[in-house]
């Protein structure tokens, strides 16, 4: 079965609904280090809401990084707590992979979340994507994939991306603070660096839509050449 992409920075996968990297608590963690920002949970509960009314998934699968903090926070544990008792009742299980954020987590069973280190899916593995594992198939977080790209008056913006091969997948982080790794130029996870994904496809995911921008070696080949 093969992964379907949607514009929400989301992957299904039969009646499996997958995202990563929400980051619950990244405002808290930035205002202990003197940076303000918007809180933005309202949002990105309402995003996700939205979502699983419309693909009506039985399972909600969280690819790791739930949360942002290392450090215990009572108010991040509060955004947690919201968010179960949110997103909970829209589906029969909610799935929790641990990503590196995801530390002093395993309270959250007690209000119904299964929590593991990886997941498998219909011949796919997902784990975060922090730490290499064995398989042949792998959905993975962690990455906050993304591109450059220039607007219409010159302006460097970065724009996440799914980077969809035949052996990896690499969803786009959920949260709207994660603006990314431009995968044409940097990496992060141990995976990029075992997997050739030259042949992955780029898919920009925007409101409504998916842009495809073709594979990623043609991309890095037409820009290098701007």
């Amino acid at each position: 079965m093969r992964p379907t992409p949607l514009p929400g920075k989301a992957l299904k996968l039969g009646r499996v609904l997958i995202i990563a990297d929400l980051h619950l608590g990244y405002e808290v963690s930035m205002a202990r280090e003197g940076f303000y920002l918007p809180r933005v949970f309202n949002e990105v509960v309402g995003r996700l809401k939205s979502l699983l009314e419309r693909e009506k998934p039985k399972i909600l699968v969280v690819d790791g990084d739930l949360k942002h903090s290392f450090v215990p926070e009572w108010r991040e544990r509060e955004e947690l707590r919201a968010f179960v008792e949110e997103v909970g009742p829209l589906v029969d299980e909610l799935i929790l992979v641990r990503g590196n954020h995801d530390v002093g987590i395993l309270w959250l069973k007690e209000l119904g979340v299964e929590i593991v280190d990886e997941f498998e899916l219909a011949g796919w593995k997902l784990v975060h994507g922090h730490k290499l594992v064995d398989g042949e198939r792998f959905i993975i977080g962690h990455e906050h994939p993304s591109i450059r790209l220039r607007d219409e008056v010159g302006a460097l913006v970065k724009v996440p991306v799914f980077l969809m091969g035949e052996k990896l997948i690499v969803l786009p982080a959920f949260s709207p603070w994660a603006y990314g790794n431009d995968v044409l130029r940097e990496i992060v996870s141990p995976f990029l660096r075992v997997y050739d994904v030259s042949s992955a496809r780029l898919l920009v995911p925007l409101d409504e839509e998916l842009l495809d921008f073709g594979r990623l070696a043609d991309l890095s080949r037409v820009l290098g050449s701007l």
